[in-house]
């Protein structure tokens, strides 16, 4: 259910929200999860899919080939992955165009910018575990449910 008033629902608005977004917009739409081990041990879910990261596709026909991220092509909505090519007609090899959201992430590259992310996305996840729990143990105690939604207040 919607929430906010000035977010619209169309899908016409949405639509073109998507495929005019600037490419400041698509490198956070292209995110992909993390892998299970990288998930438990940064506690953070998805990151923005960047060149040098190693993925492994999940879906579609390359499924489970790996490989390092050559390009991520934001003009496409779709990132390179080394090896994973096809042949054209004329003899030549070209990259397979692969969307972020079909592969996880398997080793990342660091740096202080990607470290900095990181911490800042897990504390954020961090502070809404600790409130998701206090919301349940004041429910166990038989006193009301305080629901936080975001930025508009308090229900009861």
């Amino acid at each position: 259910m919607k929430f906010n008033p000035r977010v619209s629902s169309s899908r016409r608005k949405s639509r073109k929200a998507h495929f005019t977004a600037p490419s400041s917009v698509r490198r956070v739409l292209m995110s992909a999860p993390l892998s299970t081990d990288l998930r438990s041990k940064y506690n953070v879910r998805s990151i923005p899919v960047r060149k040098d990261d190693e993925v492994q596709v999940v879906r579609g026909t390359y499924k489970g080939r790996e490989g390092k991220v050559v390009q991520v092509y934001r003009r496409k909505w779709v990132i390179h992955i080394e090896r994973i090519t096809r042949e054209k007609v004329n003899g030549s090899t070209v990259n397979v165009g692969i969307h972020p959201s079909k592969v996880v992430v398997t080793k990342l590259r660091m740096d202080k910018d990607r470290k900095s992310l990181l911490d800042r996305k897990a504390k954020g996840r961090a502070a809404a575990d600790k409130e998701k729990e206090f919301v349940y143990n004041r429910g166990r105690q038989g006193l009301c449910y305080i629901l936080l939604v975001a930025g508009s207040g308090l229900i009861s």
